[in-house]
Parts: structure tokens; sequence; C-alpha cells
């Protein structure tokens, strides 16, 4: 399938539904240029999808699972084969530097590789009977039809790491990506399609939220819903599935700290508390948007991550130099450059940055921003900003730094800077985070370990590594008496 018309449809049981308003894609570094036109799904696109992979369903299930995985691993090929491709176009549109976007697509590749190799994984167990003429075992089995939500800030990984479980485990799709990164979601699609998915086992719907989202979410067809965004939609979307009885597994917010103690390595710490405070321009659930730092090592901290940043290059990121790309969107500049007021209302001192790159023309540029002085009741703190600025809090000792980072209402990921690993150990214990990180940046994951947040920044359940097929499959226990 050939992406090169960057003229984009939905695609249903194989076919392209190119009716509806049409919406163009633009480039966030240089937003008179559009990147590709495509389609806006109407509902009943939405309600058609959902037909054509409950109509696939049955065959889809009916496959062997390694045959599955084979068709997985073809698409992991496909995917690495055109990574410079597929990683200029998401640069392009969704503003990430050319090397991130490259290096999310080959990630993209290896989750779908690890799954394939989860096909095949024991999908059962076997158990002593009290009856010496029973044969007594439970395997996992699909669920069916499932809805994926995903965002636009990693368009091909966290798809990847949604849709292929799904796949592997037998169940068929209805996939919504952000309506910001459809050339993307539509190369994708397209690596499956032509590693030989079957039609309708995967449903590519390129529309608004507001429109088609309620028309899967609220199917009777579909089983379970999985999705990643904002907290405010997601807890809607639970909501909604739950109350007719369908799965529904959410990734939301964070504001994730990085604990520096005064014993820490600071070199490593400013190198690793920039990385995941600005790389992506920030736009990453993980991201690092507080610094916790022990007073007696603040200042010199600061300093070294100012330092740092302000050398790294802001502009176009198909420049090799690039370092941080603009924001991915006029709305999210918005609402960055909102909170940048926010913070000098509330008082706080701009070590660097604060404000938009205007010298870089019409793109969605953000500068690098460090902040000091902000009281820990300012929004800046609190809610998650999902762009390039992080603020520095003063504390003393690990116990304040730990109550610290504990005072939000998200529990994604949270960072230690120590050498003493009795600190180490007990902020592990007591960091109310699904991911604990230690000398390492707040974002960064493993594709083959759980995933997910605690507090308001999940539901609850877990995404990546084997946990995965507790999502996407349930239980069934057969007795078997001969």
């Amino acid at each position: 399938m050939s992406v090169e018309a960057r003229v984009l449809s939905s695609i249903v049981a194989g076919q392209a539904h190119a009716g509806g308003d049409r919406s163009e894609d633009l480039n966030p570094a240089r937003p008179s240029e559009t990147v590709a036109v495509f389609a806006l799904a109407s509902a009943q696109t939405a309600r058609d999808a959902v037909a054509a992979a409950a109509e696939a369903a049955p065959a889809w299930r009916g496959m062997v699972a390694p045959e599955r995985g084979a068709i997985l691993r073809r698409a992991a090929d496909l995917l690495d084969v055109r990574a410079a491709e597929i990683g200029r176009d998401l640069a392009r549109e969704e503003g990430k530097t050319l090397a991130e976007g490259v290096g999310e697509t080959n990630r993209a590749a290896a989750i779908f590789r690890y799954l394939a190799g989860q096909t095949l994984d024991a999908d059962g167990e076997t158990y002593p009977s009290h009856s010496p003429a029973t044969f007594l075992y439970a395997r996992r089995e699909p669920l069916g039809v499932v809805a994926i939500i995903t965002p636009w800030n990693f368009p091909i990984a966290i798809p990847a790491w949604k849709i292929a479980p799904a796949l592997a485990f037998g169940n068929t799709v209805c996939w919504k990506p952000a309506e910001l990164v459809p050339l993307t979601s539509t190369h994708l699609y397209a690596a499956l399609a032509d590693a030989g998915l079957p039609d309708g086992v995967l449903n590519l719907i390129l529309g608004r939220g507001s429109v088609v989202g309620d028309a899967l979410v609220d199917a009777a067809e579909v089983a379970a819903v999985s999705f990643t965004g904002s907290n405010s939609v997601g807890r809607q979307i639970q909501q909604r599935a739950v109350a007719r009885g369908a799965r529904a597994q959410l990734e939301l917010g964070g504001k994730n700290p990085a604990v520096v103690l005064a014993d820490a390595d600071l070199t490593l710490a400013a190198e690793q508390i920039a990385r995941g405070a600005f790389l992506s321009a920030g736009q990453k659930c993980t991201a690092t948007s507080r610094v916790i730092v022990e007073t007696g090592v603040a200042d010199e901290l600061t300093e070294r991550i100012a330092s740092l940043v302000g050398a790294w290059p802001v502009g176009d990121p198909l420049d090799p130099a690039t370092r941080v790309g603009p924001v991915a969107s006029a709305a999210q500049l918005e609402t960055v450059t909102g909170y940048l007021e926010i913070a000098r209302s509330d008082g706080g001192t701009f070590v660097t940055g604060g404000g938009r790159a205007a010298d870089l023309g019409e793109g969605y540029f953000v500068q690098p921003t460090v902040i000091t002085g902000l009281p820990s009741s300012s929004r800046v703190v609190r809610e998650e900003v999902f762009g390039p600025v992080t603020a520095v809090l003063e504390v003393d000792g690990l116990d304040a730094a730990i109550e610290c980072a504990n005072d939000t209402p998200f529990g994604l990921t949270s960072a230690l800077f120590t050498t003493n690993l009795r600190s180490a150990f007990r902020f592990a214990d007591a960091a109310r985070a699904g991911v604990v990180k230690i000398n390492q940046e707040s974002a960064g994951i493993e594709l083959h370990v759980p995933f997910g947040g605690m507090k308001d920044s999940s539901s609850g359940s877990r995404e990546q590594g084997k946990v995965a097929r507790e999502f996407f499959t349930e239980w069934k226990t057969v007795y078997l008496d001969s």
C-alpha cells in the first residue's frame, strides 16, 4: 500500500473510506506547509469498522498463534526497511527530530518482534484435579473486538505497543489515532497490511474523537478499549465502557519528579534531567517536569541544567543538528506559553528560556525552560504542562524529597539521583509511581517490562512486556473427563 499521494483516508475491511470533510495535516515547524490531506471519518465509518472487525474475528481467532506471529514479524521487517521514510514523515507532522522519529519507528519494529515471540509462549496451565478421571486445564483466549485510541506524541510506538499484543493474542482491532498524525498512522497500517494481515483484522479510523469516539466506545461488539491521552477524556471513556461491561485500559498524565540528593553525581543528574525534560520538546507523559533537589546543591545543579540545554539547538526537526523541535500544534503552543505566564504571575524565576523561540519564524517553537522559585501550590508545579518546561524545587533531605515527589495526583514515573544504595532502595519503596528509576531520566522505558502508573496516571492495568496478555485475553477453565 502506498502513501505517496499524501491524500489519506480511513481503511475499513481493507477498503479506503474517502468520504467526509477533509482536514490538513500541518508541519509544526512550518505551519504554512501541508504534510498531507486526509478525510475525516464519520460516526458511521467507526460503526462500519466495528462491524468489519467483528466479521473478521472468528477467522483471526482461529488462526494458529505462530502464524499471527509471523505476520507481526514481517511487519517489523517492513518498518525497519521503511524507517528513514517513516521517521521523516513523523518528524514533519509531529515535530520530533529526525533521529527521534527514526528511532521511534525502529522501536515499533522491535515491539512487533517481541510480541511475535510471545505467540510461541504457553497460553495456559494444567492443574491437578481431585478426580483421577479429570484432565483440568485453563487457557487464555482473545476478547474479540477491541478499540484502541492513541495520542500524537508517540504516534508509532504507542500504537505498536497496543496493537501488537491485541493482534498477537487473537483480537481484531478498530484503531483511532490522533488527528495530528494521520500520515505516520497510515504508514503503520501499511506495514501490517503489506505483511499479510487479513482485511478487517485492523481497521484505521482517521477522525475526531468527538465524532467517532463514542461510536467506538459504545459499540456492543467492542469488548475492550485501550486509551492513552488526557485524564479528562480517559475517565469519560472508562465510565462509558465499564457501564456496559467492557474493559477499559487507561494510560494518562504524569507530573514526574527527578529527586537529586546532595551526594549525587551532578554531571550525570543534569544530563539525564535535561534529556527527560526537553527531548521530544517535553511532550511525554514520562517527562521530567519537576526537579526536587537538596538545598546544598540546588544552585549548582540548576546552573548545570541551564548551561546544558542552553547549548542545545532548537529548530527544524529535519536538521541533524537540532536537539529540540517544535511543540506539535498551535493549540499545544498556546497551552505551554499559557503555563509560562502562570509561572510569571506566581513569582517564578526563569533561569533559561521562558517563552516562544520567535527568532525561528512561524513554527511552534518553545525555548527549553527551567524555572525556580515557584510555590508548591503553583499550577505549573502540580499540572501536566506537556512542553519543554521543568520547575526546580528545593528540599532538605530525603524525607522531604519523598514527600514532595509524592505530592501530586499523578504517579507515573519517578527518578532519584544518589550514590547511596540505602537511599536508592528507600526511595524505590516509598515512591508512589508505577515506574521508579535510579540514576536515570524519568522518561525512556524498555519494551519487555510492565509500564503504567499509579493514582490518576492509570486505570490500574499495565502495558508492554508479558503482562500485556492480561488485558487482551480472558481465562477459560476446562474440566475434561475421559
